[in-house]
């Protein structure tokens, strides 16, 4: 079973586009003082990360896998 890493990269591209615009607009919001922001940007910036770490880990997972399917197919 193949994982689709192109349909699962773009779906979170589109995720880290909206978060962007989300972290944008928190910073654009004149209302807030430095200290909102920041406590509003924290979970933004912590679910981007996650997002790039699991992006990296499938992509590890799916190399493996060619990897491994590569020296049964030698034997």
């Amino acid at each position: 079973m193949a994982i689709n890493i192109e349909f699962i990269e773009s779906k979170i591209d589109e995720i880290l586009v909206e978060l962007e615009k989300e972290a944008m607009d928190y910073i654009l919001n004149e209302s807030f003082d430095k200290k909102s922001t920041n406590i509003q940007m924290k979970p933004l910036v912590s679910t981007k990360q996650i997002l790039i770490n699991a992006m990296e880990s499938i992509k590890m997972v799916e190399k493996l896998a060619k990897e491994e399917e590569s020296r049964r197919a030698t034997k």
